[in-house]
Parts: structure tokens; C-alpha cells; sequence
């Protein structure tokens, strides 16, 4: 796909509909949107490449944009694999090229692409180093750990254009879901996703770039993956500030169950019913065998308070919610109350190992009491149910 942006500034990214896994591991169902762009000023750039998935359709996007002209510059704004595949052809392709990153992005080519010689080749930048183009300049910005350790992002101030990299990002094929934010109506469910599972345990870096952004003028932001936002940014810029601080963005009950048989799932069931008939606001629950674990993640962060509901599992819990919980873990869940509901034939050890692992994560607040069902829910249970859903609210 090629777009022109301005009079001097192309899209060339490319949209990947034919992906089962992102990053190997999340589903994708609208597909993924590779973002690149080229800056036709005085002088060439190249802003990142794409994923060697869509080499010739990226290829052929650029030598269009082109249109005969040499590129001067290749901006490397991150190094992951789905941006930076194509490096080492451009490089090859284009003989004049300067390659311009970070110091850090530079150290990291040779990982990626074997016998490289960027000899000559590359202009290392840092925060506030500035590449003139002509009417257009690229004000580059420290993004380190959002979410590599290498990311810039770079400001053209003639545009008011943010090149963001992979913050702002989300899940999506521009096809499918729009090229610009304002045609996407599920923009903040898939960003919020992608946030949560990408970037998300990376809140503090990402409040430190949010401060340094926050005196630019910036009307519009072009990330590497999802639609190009020009409207209502103050809008977006809000929920990645409610995020990254782990703030709770929903006031509402996030119920999570593992279960083995049906009957961990019957007692999750009947307190989502108690809480709703008490006047909780919003009640979720998620069959964690059969859902999307990054949408669970999601979940989890989204809403103030959770309900872990898990079957015993060979003196531990059940492998979903282990899974779960270690997930929430690794991403940084914190700040937040959760409940437990623990089920077992004889020996009951779910409850156990769920507190164990919730721990490890900061600022957690187990909401009493913790119940225990017995195999199957009776109606001896529901009087300690119906405690905990008052605790809860």
C-alpha cells in the first residue's frame, strides 16, 4: 500500500493478512500492518523496513515512492525483526545509502545479518540529535526499553509528525481495520492488547518518553504497527498514560477460570450472578481453557479488581491458570485486589499456589475470604460466595 501523507512524505507499509502468530505466540485475526515510510525532501529517508514475510511487496512499494530517486538516509527507529528484515538488502540495493540509528541499534546489526559491513556507512544518533533533510528534519528521541533497549523515535516538526515505533502500535491489518485511527472502532480494544503484551512491563520507560513528548507539537503519530492517528490525541495519549502508570482504566470485576470438569466453572458463574444482583458495575468472566490468553491479559490490567477461580491440579493448580498467572507476572501485574476461588477433590492446593505466585507481583490485595469448593458447587457454598462478593464491592 502507498498513501501519500503530505506532498513530500509516502507510506510504504505493508499489510500481512495471512499470519497465524504474531511474535509466534498472539493471535491475530484482522491480520498485522508492517509501517514504513519514505521522506521525499532535498534529501531521501527511508523511516525502517519491514518483515521479511512481505519483502517484494515492501520492495516494490519503495522502488514506487521512489520513482527513480536515491535514497540518502535509512532510519532504523527499532530492530526488531518485523522492521528491520530488509536492512541488509536496502544497504545493498542502494550503495549510498547512510544507515542512521541508534548506537545501540548499530552494535546489534551484526546479531541480525551475518558478514554485514556498515563500514562508513552509518550515523550513530542520541537524544536531540537532529537529521536535516530540507524543508523536513527528524528530531530524534531516547525511547530505550519501550520495549528494546535500542528505540528512538523521531519528531518532524515540519508535519508535527511523531514517528513512534512500536509505542502507539496495535494489532491489525490497515486494511482491515483503517488506515487512519478514526476509522478504526476497535482501536483501543486491540491497542490495549497489544500494549498489555508487548510493552507492558515496560510502564516506567514508557512514562519517561510520554514526559519528553509532552511539550512537542505533535499532530499526528505513525507508529510501525497500527493506524496513523491524527485526531482526538489527547484522547490516546490519556489511556497509554492510564496504562503505563497501571492504573485501573475500567471500574469492573475481571473473573478468570481454569477449570477442569465444569464445576470450578459453575461456582465462577454464580458469583459473577451475585455480584451483578448487588450492583457491580461491570462483571466479566473467562473460560481461560478456551479463550485468548493475550485478550486475558488485557482484561486483567483493564479492570480494578480479579477473581482467580481454579481447579487443583496435581498438588498445584490447573496449567491454564498457572499459565495465566505467570503471564501477569512477567508483564508486570500490580495494583490491584484479587479474589480467589479454589477447587479440589480431597486435597485442595489451587489456592495455595495462586497466593504463592501473586507474592511475587507488587501492591496486591487479597480480597477474604478465599473460598474452597469441594468438587462440585452446593448449596452449603454459597453463603461464603455471597462474602465474597460483599468483600468485593
Amino acid at each position: 500500500m502507498i498513501k501519500n501523507l503530505s506532498d513530500k512524505v509516502r507510506y510504504i507499509g505493508v499489510d500481512d493478512l495471512d499470519l497465524d502468530l504474531f511474535e509466534s505466540q498472539y493471535i491475530v485475526p484482522e491480520g498485522m500492518a508492517y509501517n514504513s515510510y519514505v521522506i521525499l525532501d532535498d534529501k531521501v529517508a527511508i523511516l525502517d523496513t519491514a518483515d521479511a514475510r512481505k519483502a517484494d511487496e515492501w520492495k516494490a512499494n519503495l522502488k514506487e515512492a521512489l520513482a527513480g530517486r536515491q535514497p540518502d538516509y535509512l532510519v532504523v527507529h527499532h530492530m526488531e525483526p518485523d522492521h528491520s528484515a530488509l536492512i541488509a538488502w536496502a544497504l545493498e540495493a542502494y550503495p549510498s545509502v547512510t544507515l542512521v540509528a541508534s548506537a545501540k541499534a548499530i552494535q546489534m546489526l551484526s546479531q541480525f545479518f551475518e558478514d554485514i559491513n556498515v563500514e562508513g556507512r552509518t550515523l550513530s544518533v542520541k537524544e536531540g540529535s537532529v537529521l536535516e533533510l530540507g524543508s523536513h528534519s527528524l528530531k530524534f528521541i531516547g525511547a530505550p526499553m519501550v520495549h528494546w533497549p535500542e528505540v528512538m523515535v523521531s519528531f518532524d516538526e515540519a508535519e508535527g509528525a511523531l514517528y513512534s515505533a512500536d509505542a502507539v502500535g496495535k494489532f491489525g491489518a490497515l486494511s482491515k481495520c483503517g488506515f487512519y485511527g478514526r476509522d478504526d472502532d476497535d482501536w483501543a480494544c486491540e491497542a490495549r492488547r497489544y500494549y498489555f503484551n508487548i510493552v507492558g512491563k515496560y510502564g516506567a520507560p514508557v512514562r519517561t518518553l510520554l514526559g519528553k513528548l509532552a511539550e512537542l507539537p505533535i499532530k499526528s503519530i505513525r507508529p510501525l504497527h497500527g493506524p496513523i492517528l491524527e485526531d482526538n490525541l489527547s484522547e490516546y495519549i490519556d489511556l497509554y498514560k492510564t496504562w503505563s502508570s497501571y492504573a485501573v482504566e475500567t471500574e469492573g470485576i475481571f473473573i478468570a477460570c481454569a477449570s477442569i470438569h465444569g464445576g470450578t466453572m459453575v461456582a465462577a458463574q454464580k458469583l459473577a450472578e451475585i455480584l451483578r444482583a448487588k450492583g457491580a458495575p461491570r462483571v466479566e468472566v473467562s473460560d481461560l481453557c478456551r479463550s485468548d490468553f493475550a485478550e486475558n491479559v488485557e482484561d486483567a490490567f483493564r479492570h480494578s479488581t480479579l477473581v482467580l477461580a481454579a481447579s487443583s491440579y496435581d498438588a498445584g493448580v490447573f496449567t491454564p491458570m498457572y499459565e495465566f498467572l505467570h503471564r501477569l507476572q512477567i508483564k508486570g501485574f500490580c495494583n490491584r485486589k484479587v479474589a480467589i476461588i479454589e477447587n479440589g477433590s480431597w486435597a485442595p492446593s489451587a489456592g495455595r499456589v495462586m497466593k504463592e505466585m501473586l507474592s511475587t507481583m507488587s501492591n496486591i490485595e487479597i480480597v477474604e475470604p478465599m473460598v474452597t469448593i469441594k468438587s462440585r458447587m452446593k448449596a452449603s457454598d454459597l453463603p461464603a460466595l455471597e462474602l465474597l462478593a460483599s468483600a468485593i464491592i
